[in-house]
This record gives structure tokens, C-alpha cells and sequence, in this order.
């Protein structure tokens, strides 16, 4: 086995590699003057199940380039080509809200499943889409971010009450509120347009003493969060802690969460950003190890 880092994407490729006891390489990817880009392999990939690893946020520019390293790697006589992308991306885009649009979540699922043997994910946003088996033909591995937040928790919050921002997120929010043993409930989300966003929150017990712990999915314009943030306050609840397994915000939306109230905003590794506290390695590795196996499936 090989771990090849896709741009940006050294420090979880390297990590990975270690725990896997593989070598790991940097894929070399060149920009020419008019737009088209070149990658190269320099490392020795036949007969060997190749890793890709790196995620999918801003996935436009990084794409291509997966799929020029992946069709290489075959070429070169790889056993095998697998992705680790601890954020998938496209994933919400999940029905066809108005004539004529792509459901980009099956479109890219078509993409990636031609060019791969296998996928590693985390906590993919799967509203209706049950499991990732649902639009992809590859096996995959929906590696759950519950027992590494579970764990934070544990060690970094006194007396967390976890709140979620919608009915969406409750099964999930119950999951780590079990494995943290804390109490926990969700909010009522609308939404209307890509950053406006409506939170309600009437708690419906005694929570003194609880530190409110904010949990979400994905925050992208922190507009959610923001609200989610706000409307605790509202409720007379002190100030809160905000999580997130992928932190896919800017500097601006930071910025907000933190004029809002809330204490401290983390996030889990799986994409590169400042607020990090969270590893997801010992997870990704482990979901590695089983996929990376052949099967009869396999190509």
C-alpha cells in the first residue's frame, strides 16, 4: 500500500500513512498558463493499492486533478485506487428542487465510482439518500465522527448539554450525547435561500449548569450556527461551545460566531483549518485497513 497526498492535503496524508505503516508520497501538480493542469506520481505504485487522500471541499479545482491522479495510478500498473476524502463534497444537492437541475450529489457519485475501487468518507450528508451504497457503485465507508467528538467532550466541556440545529440532526446528536452520557435536544431550523436562516429553541427542562454545546455537520457561512448561537441566549442559557465535524467556514463567518457569543469554536480534522482540535486519523485508518482489502467486488 501507498498514501498519496493530493494538494493540500500533506499533514492527514502523511498522518494516515503512519498509522497504516505505508509509505507516502506527494502528488506533483503543475498549472499551465492556460488553465489546464498536469499531476505526476513519483513514487513506485505498481502492484500496490494505491490511497488517495484529501478532501473535497472547493471541490471544483480539486477534482480533475483526483481524476487525473486515479486514471494515472492504473495506468502506472496500481493494484488498486482508493480515496480517503474525510469531506465529501456535493453531497446536499440530493433531489431536483427545480426543473432542470442536476442532482449533483448522484452526478459526482457517477464520477468518482468510475474512476475508484473504493471511498472513505466522513459523516456524508445523507438526508435522502439513506447510505452512500445508494448513488455510489464503489464500496465505501461512512466513517462516523460520534466517538472522536464523544471524546472531546469528555475531556474538555463540564456538564455539556448538546444541542442540535434542526430535527435532522437529532439521531445524530443522540448518538454522541449517548457516548458522552449527556443530555441533549435540538432546535426548529427554516430556511429560506442559501444564507437565510430562521432558529427557534424553547428548552423544555431545567438545564442549570450545563454548558450548551452547539453540534452541527457542516458550517460553511456559520449563518445557522449564528442563529443556533443567538437563540440559546435568547433562552437564558449560558454561553455556548460550537462543534463541528467539518469547518468549511471563513475568517468573516469566525468572526460572527464569536460577536454572537458563542466561547470557542472547534472542528474535526477533516478539513485543514484553524479551529482543529479533533483527529479523525485513528478512524480513518481503521476504515482504510478494511477497504483496502480485495473483494470480489473489486475491479
Amino acid at each position: 500500500m501507498i498514501v498519496l497526498a493530493l494538494p493540500g492535503a500533506a499533514a492527514l496524508a502523511a498522518d494516515l500513512a503512519g498509522r497504516l505503516a505505508c509509505p507516502w508520497s506527494q502528488l506533483a501538480t503543475h498549472r499551465f498558463p492556460d488553465g489546464e493542469s498536469l499531476v505526476r506520481i513519483d513514487a513506485p505504485v505498481q502492484d500496490r493499492c494505491v490511497v488517495l487522500v484529501g478532501s473535497l471541499d472547493h471541490p471544483d479545482g480539486k477534482t480533475l486533478p483526483l481524476l487525473f491522479a486515479a486514471d494515472a495510478a492504473r495506468e502506472l500498473g496500481a493494484e488498486r485506487v482508493g480515496l480517503v476524502a474525510p469531506y465529501l463534497a456535493y453531497m446536499r444537492q440530493d433531489m431536483r428542487f427545480h426543473p432542470g437541475e442536476a442532482v449533483t450529489s448522484r452526478s459526482y457519485a457517477r464520477l468518482l465510482s468510475g474512476a475508484l475501487d473504493f471511498l472513505v468518507t466522513v459523516d456524508p450528508h445523507l438526508h435522502r439518500w439513506h447510505a452512500l451504497g445508494d448513488i455510489y457503485s464503489i464500496r465505501t465507508q461512512a466513517v462516523a465522527a460520534a466517538p472522536a467528538i464523544a471524546r472531546w467532550l469528555r475531556d474538555q466541556v463540564p456538564q455539556p448539554l448538546l444541542v442540535g440545529p434542526d430535527a435532522e440532526s437529532a439521531q445524530w446528536i443522540a448518538h454522541v450525547a449517548h457516548l458522552c452520557s449527556s443530555p441533549w435536544t435540538v432546535m426548529e431550523k427554516t430556511r429560506s435561500g442559501d444564507r437565510e436562516v430562521r432558529v427557534a429553541f424553547a428548552p423544555d427542562n431545567d438545564w442549570t449548569g450545563r454548558t450548551p454545546v452547539l453540534l452541527d455537520d457542516v458550517v460553511s457561512t456559520g449563518g445557522t450556527m449564528v442563529a443556533a448561537v443567538r437563540a440559546i441566549a435568547a433562552a437564558g442559557l449560558g454561553p455556548p461551545v460550537c462543534v463541528a465535524t467539518h469547518a468549511l467556514l471563513d475568517d468573516e463567518a469566525l468572526d460572527a460566531l464569536r460577536d454572537a457569543g458563542a466561547t470557542r469554536f472547534v472542528s474535526c480534522d477533516s478539513v485543514p483549518h484553524s479551529s482543529n482540535a479533533i483527529a479523525l486519523g485513528p478512524l480513518l485508518a481503521d476504515a482504510v485497513r478494511a477497504l483496502a482489502r480485495p473483494s470480489t467486488s473489486s475491479r
